[in-house]
């Protein structure tokens, strides 16, 4: 008996260190989702971006009409930032990230917030934005990470 209370004991005290791992796994893998969702906005990839989005994804942007959501809400986003671009002489967007402020996780989901710098070219002319906040919401799918949900603010 007193072995068996020693093993559990023993069981109990490594149980915080094997967990961190996994957290730390998962923290790895929602970065790198956030990441490869960036990477294909900078490529101009609407299809691989909007793979990347949970089934009901909710969208909030400083353009209009300022929110999208449901099943199509990754592509309708794209689509009305094309046509807001064209409209407003915008070319040549890119996201580049600072270092993330805050990543929670809990269970299947997940809460990212992450300094960014905008840039592109207003009817040619460069223009730098580099006080914007991108915060995102995602969830763990049997395929991995999705975006369940990002706003967007610029100072």
């Amino acid at each position: 008996m007193r072995s068996m209370i020693l093993a559990l004991a023993a069981a109990l005290a490594i149980a915080p260190f094997t967990a961190a791992p996994a957290a730390t796994s998962d923290q790895t893998d929602v970065m790198t989702t956030v990441k490869q969702y960036l990477d294909y906005f900078n490529k101009g990839d609407a299809d691989k971006a909007a793979a990347l989005c949970a089934a009901q994804p909710v969208i909030i942007d400083d353009f209009p009409p300022h929110v999208w959501q449901g099943a199509t809400a990754c592509s309708d986003w794209w689509n009305a930032l094309v046509a807001f671009d064209k409209n407003g002489g915008i070319t040549d967007e890119h996201v580049a990230p600072g270092k993330r402020w805050h990543v929670a996780l809990t269970g299947d989901h997940a809460y990212v917030v992450i300094p960014a710098t905008y840039t592109y070219k207003l009817k040619g002319k460069p223009v730098t934005e580099s006080d914007a906040v991108w915060t995102l919401a995602l969830q763990k799918f049997t395929g991995g990470w999705r975006v369940a949900g990002w706003a967007w603010a610029q100072h």
